[in-house]
């Protein structure tokens, strides 16, 4: 039993440099690392990337998704750990999974990706608005563990570990999605029977966008997925968490444009906007006591939402061949 780490990357950047020699240290006897960038780097890699553990497969210019299924025809264990390129693992990563694995009886594991020690107050308030309830829509045990393990249908690449066997049985990944070629893996994975388990324990820590701008086009690009997927995978897509921001957004400019008709309408939109900061506010607050962190996730929770909000009805209601453009 073991397990191949499989790292997409467009070029290996300085969040390998770190993370490779964090892979290498976990007390685990059988695994192995596969780092997939474009091409083949030219210049001297680290020390830590010439372990017989390590591999460096160039894949050409593709997307994420075809970078894994590279990974996956490559690997030589049994399971499969889909790893981001600005993640690295707990130490006890592969032990709990192995526990997670036997536990729940399913063919993929998902843990949270964590905020590392040390982020910048930036990241951190890109960190809180995922991790809070009124931000993260119910899906804050992506971010930070909560419970005690559970079933779920859909799981991000960040921290996904699936069985080769489940895996070559739905034929990897839809190669035309990125983001969200996950959602459809997981779709296809539940459509075929397989079990998907969360587990909170499986921990690895993954680096936040900084606010506001790179957070929001993180954002938005998720948004954009989410509406397309909401159209054409309705199975674990269509669901009313997902169309709350952009119902947010189009009653907002509604009440706006209203209120040159009549000033109640407002007032209707002064009072919807208290409520909706003070409901951030108390929602933020419950997890820092920092009030410059706090204030700033405040501002980022209505600019995230406004932003997938906008992006969600943009993939919604787009009728043309969708293809994500790469990195």
């Amino acid at each position: 039993m073991g397990y191949s780490v499989i790292i997409p990357v467009k070029a290996i950047n300085h969040y390998l440099r770190d993370s490779v020699p964090r892979l290498l240290a976990m007390e685990y006897a059988e695994f192995e690392v596969i780092i997939l960038p474009n091409d083949m780097p030219a210049g001297k890699l680290p020390e830590s990337f010439a372990d017989p553990r390590v591999r460096v497969v160039a894949s050409g210019r593709v997307s994420p998704a075809i970078k894994r299924d590279i990974g996956a025809q490559q690997a030589l264990y049994n399971r499969l750990a889909f790893l981001d390129d600005d993640a690295y693992p707990r130490g006890d990563w592969l032990q709990q999974a192995d526990a997670a694995f036997t536990a729940s009886g399913a063919a993929a594991i998902g843990g949270p990706g964590v905020t590392p020690p040390g982020s910048s107050l930036a990241e951190r308030a890109s960190a809180l608005f995922f991790e809070s309830r009124l931000g993260g829509g119910g899906m804050a045990y992506r971010y930070r563990p909560v419970g005690r393990g559970f079933e779920v249908d859909d799981f991000p690449t960040v921290n996904l570990l699936v069985e080769k066997s489940a895996f070559d049985a739905v034929g990897g990944f839809d190669n035309e999605y990125w983001p969200g070629e996950d959602t459809k893996f997981c779709l296809d994975l539940k459509k075929a029977g397989y079990r998907i388990w969360y587990a909170p324990d499986v921990v690895v820590f993954h680096h936040r966008r900084r606010v506001l701008r790179p957070h929001l086009k993180q954002v938005g690009s998720y948004g954009k997925h989410r509406g397309y997927f909401a159209r054409t995978l309705p199975e674990t897509s269509l669901r009313l968490t997902y169309f709350v921001p952009s119902l947010f957004l189009l009653g907002s400019i509604a009440l706006l444009a209203l209120g040159f008709a009549a000033d109640i309408f407002w007032k209707i939109y002064l009072g919807m906007m208290v409520v909706y900061l003070l409901m951030a506010a108390v929602d933020v607050f419950s997890l820092t006591t920092n009030p410059v962190l706090g204030l700033l996730t405040v501002l980022t929770i209505y600019a995230s939402h406004l932003t997938y909000g906008l992006m969600f009805l943009r993939g919604l209601l787009v009728r043309s061949s969708f293809h994500s453009s790469l990195r």
